[in-house]
């Protein structure tokens, strides 16, 4: 059985669409779902546009692939990466792929390598349209990967208060329902199962977009739960669980509200 670990990705990345200030990051992030076995960028090289690239490509060791822009308004590098995809989709070597750009022209392909049964991570930025990121099994915006070549104007994401987060009916609604869904008899809900069913509703969901680095920060900030570490003698970390702090079998009415 496949692990994260162990998961062999294929990451695609559309430098048109792309920021190469944030490739570092991005990888590391990738290097979290697995190990990325094949690199590639796409793009006309043979201009200026993507001057920046070059530096990065050499340093994350990624393989540049030429693409010739035939044509005004036409893009030639989403069928460049789409050719490749199912290539490599048929290969039948990899586990998931991780795509890279902001363009909902590659919305189609990853729905199409979801329906092989292996893993799509999307990195885009928050512009990025929404039936992409509903195609991915997981969407990460690439603006919540802190790059030390970021410029300097780029200010990390202020950290949402109790107050603002209890506000949020449509987190408050989402963290309820996912820790209920995952709850036992006591009402105590792995948060690692929690996770998972928020990201299979909303992929692009990151505690980061609020300030937090971990979805325990998160859901220890809105102070509508209870947050219990269990286990962590051994040098193993602890199994965090969360429960509502809300009565059990309360009033399903007050979901709809951060009280």
């Amino acid at each position: 059985m496949t692990t994260e670990a162990t998961a062999k990705l294929a990451v695609l990345i559309d430098a048109d669409n792309a920021n190469p200030g944030a490739i570092p990051e991005l990888l590391a992030e990738v290097a979290k779902f697995g190990t990325a076995h094949v690199k590639r960028a796409y793009g006309d090289w043979t201009g200026t546009r993507l001057k920046g690239w070059k530096d990065h490509l050499l340093d994350q060791s990624i393989q540049p692939v030429q693409q010739f822009a035939y044509t005004t308004g036409k893009n030639a590098t989403d069928a460049a990466m789409i050719i490749d995809a199912m290539d490599l989709l048929y290969s039948g070597r990899f586990d998931g792929f991780c795509i890279v750009s902001s363009d909902s022209d590659l919305t189609r392909l990853a729905a199409r390598i979801r329906e092989s049964g292996l893993t799509v991570y999307g990195f885009g930025e928050r512009k990025t349209p929404q039936p992409f990121v509903a195609a991915c099994d997981k969407f990460i915006h690439t603006e919540n990967l802190k790059s030390v070549t970021a410029p300097i104007e780029t200010k990390p994401t202020s950290r949402a208060t109790a107050p603002r987060l209890k506000g949020d009916t449509a987190l408050v609604n989402l963290l309820r329902r996912a820790v209920e869904a995952a709850s036992d008899d006591d009402g105590w809900a792995r948060l690692a199962t929690v996770g998972h069913i928020i990201t299979k509703q909303r992929p692009d969901f990151d505690s980061r977009s609020y300030g937090y680095p971990k979805l325990s920060d998160l859901i220890s900030a809105t102070t509508l739960f209870e947050v219990d570490r269990r286990g962590s003698g051994g040098g193993k970390s602890p199994v965090i669980y969360a429960r509502d702090k809300r009565p059990l079998g309360g009033d399903p009415r007050q979901a709809t509200t951060g009280g």
